[in-house]
């Protein structure tokens, strides 16, 4: 079966972004940088086994948000925590646990209970939870607890 892997174009900042991603999911790594003299031009890394190449291309294309990577988040401490490292140094809030990192990538930063709050057989319920997500940029799970239990 052929493998799959997400490809990703920077301008030249595709070693740094890597490094960065690395840093902050454990269990994962660079696995090689290939270089165009100094200059790193292809770089593989993996985050949580999801192998990834980032490629310095140049300026002729940007990364939209028609692509991101969505990170299922155990609780609200890592939502705070990837939320806060990927919006520093000139990331961008957007809504619903959206957002674009320095490199212009963009992430879903989703605590694994949210789905099971939005899909809740009782349309009030979910439809209260849908209702508070959409007012959050960052996802304030306890927020969502309180909306879905009506209080």
């Amino acid at each position: 079966m052929p493998e799959i892997t997400p490809f990703l174009w920077y301008d030249h900042q595709a070693e740094e972004a890597a490094n960065f991603y690395v840093s902050l999911f454990p269990d994962s790594r660079v696995l090689e940088v290939t270089r165009n003299g100094d200059a790193a031009f292809v770089v593989t890394f993996e985050l949580r086994g999801q192998r990834v190449i980032a490629l310095n291309g140049g300026p002729d294309y940007r990364l939209t948000e028609a692509f991101s990577f969505y990170v299922g988040c155990a609780d609200q401490a890592e939502v705070d925590r990837l939320w806060d490292a990927l919006t520093a140094d000139g990331g961008e809030e957007s809504r619903c646990g959206w957002l674009k990192d320095r490199y212009g990538l963009s992430w879903q930063i989703i605590p694994e209970e949210m789905p099971k709050l939005l899909g809740d057989p009782d349309p009030e319920r979910a439809g209260r939870v849908g209702e508070a997500m959409m007012k959050m940029a960052k996802i304030d799970l306890q927020a969502l607890r309180d909306a879905h239990a009506g209080v």
